[in-house]
């Protein structure tokens, strides 16, 4: 694998709601992709113009904590969560015929790469900010 990304796009538009889907990729040596989880995103209310003044870093910000690892619960540490969510990606991507570490899946580089649809929902002209490192 050479890197993980998370594609974030506009999910349903409502004037007063900015809804994000999220969807989490291994992307493979050849340039294959692999889906780790696309049932991610989040949403939040507010003015109506809550699209133009949220920023291109909170998007991806948040882009990076919704596709985990999970905050800890019932007792369980960061570190519990954390190593869970790796070992829990490295079984998706065995089951898909992939073999993957978990400590160096958690060691990839993890890009955030917006679409053009959000871009312009949030007043950035296309092809600007599209992929954050």
């Amino acid at each position: 694998m050479t890197r993980l990304v998370t594609f974030v796009d506009v999910d349903v538009y409502v004037p007063r709601r900015m809804s994000v889907s999220a969807r989490y990729e291994a992307v493979l040596v050849g340039g294959g992709r692999v889906l780790l989880l696309g049932d991610r995103g989040w949403s939040v209310s507010g003015p109506p113009n809550i699209w133009a003044l949220t920023s291109v870093e909170d998007i991806v910000d948040t882009a990076r904590m919704v596709v985990g690892p999970d905050k800890p619960f019932g007792g369980r540490s960061h570190e519990d969560m954390d190593a869970d969510h790796w070992v829990q990606l490295a079984e998706v991507l065995r089951k898909q015929g992939v073999v993957a570490d978990p400590l160096k899946l958690k060691r990839l580089q993890h890009e955030v790469v917006l679409s053009e649809r959000l871009l312009a929902r949030v007043g950035h002209a296309p092809g600007r900010h599209a992929v954050q490192p």
